[in-house]
């Protein structure tokens, strides 16, 4: 996706710190079903699945909107120069994801807001830089905009609340390095709850994956695209709603959530922008005999 994503007077632009092969469906869908996957495996074009290792295919992204003449930055990725013990592959990066922020044309300066869709290592990363052994903000005009629930569930000092997470062990550090910082410096928003942030951009609670998770929404002259982060992984999920991927914090309302955000971005005939997804990145979502199906993959 070189050129920008038009949506009525919204740029939106693609901003890419790594791709490449993921997880299998079988080791990553809580859920996973053989038989269901067999009749759709055929329909999942080859950018986003590898049909001789079954491997998925993923990417770690950024987006920026232009819209009303503010640049809002939806999620960081992982971030460089961090530790992250429980997942090596986004240990110490080293990647040229800001030259190529600058290159699309967003020097870090200039962004308004950033937006994490939910606070999982991989949607946080960048929200700070290495600075002479310290973490600073790497947007630093910016005001950054976190749940506020998902604030409470990783911040370690109320671990005794939420003894039992999921994603403990994965995600361990990022809340000390990526979204304290910000927070200590007075430059965080938390919402809870349907909030418009500025007219044509509003997020909608869509917990399961995180207590926090929201989706974007962005609507333009009639037209409109939902930023979905992890609540749809990967088309698969689209064809098999109750798939939810093994770091759902709540399994129950993870799959509730999927269901009701496909049916709103099928009924809004709304552009779904997910996080990690390969091929074309995007993807339009219609309704099905049995539940939905992904469209312009």
């Amino acid at each position: 996706m070189n050129q920008p994503i038009v949506v009525g007077d919204a740029r939106i632009h693609r901003i890419e710190e790594w791709s490449g092969l993921f997880m299998t469906p079988q080791t990553l869908f809580a859920g996973f079903d053989a038989a269901d996957y067999a009749k759709v495996r055929e329909r999942i074009p080859a950018d986003y699945l590898d049909l001789d290792t079954d491997a998925l295919k993923a990417c770690l992204q950024s987006f920026v909107i232009e819209l009303g003449g503010r640049r809002i930055l939806i999620d960081t990725g992982a971030g460089n120069d961090k530790d992250r013990p429980g997942i090596p592959l986004f240990a110490h990066l080293a990647t040229p994801f800001l030259r190529s922020l600058e290159a699309a044309g967003f020097k870090r300066e200039s962004i308004d807001v950033v937006i994490c869709t939910h606070l999982h290592v991989d949607h946080v990363g960048w929200n700070t830089m290495l600075q002479d052994g310290q973490w600073v903000p790497t947007f630093p005009n910016a005001q950054y905009v976190f749940t506020d629930p998902d604030a409470q569930y990783w911040n370690p000092e109320n671990r005794s609340r939420y003894p039992d997470k999921v994603g403990e062990q994965v995600n361990a550090g990022f809340f000390e390095d990526s979204v304290q910082p910000i927070v200590e410096r007075g430059m965080a928003r938390l919402v809870t709850g349907p909030t418009t942030l500025f007219e044509g951009l509003t997020l909608h609670p869509a917990p399961g994956h995180t207590p926090g998770s929201q989706t974007i929404s962005i609507e333009s002259r009639g037209q409109r695209a939902t930023f979905v982060g992890d609540v749809v992984h990967h088309p698969l999920q689209v064809f098999c709603p109750d798939w939810n991927s093994i770091f759902c914090e709540n399994p129950d309302q993870a799959r509730a959530t999927r269901k009701a955000v496909l049916e709103r971005v099928a009924h809004e005939q709304a552009l779904m922008i997910p996080a990690h997804f390969a091929g074309r990145h995007v993807a339009r979502v219609a309704r099905a005999s049995r539940g939905f199906e992904p469209r312009d993959l």
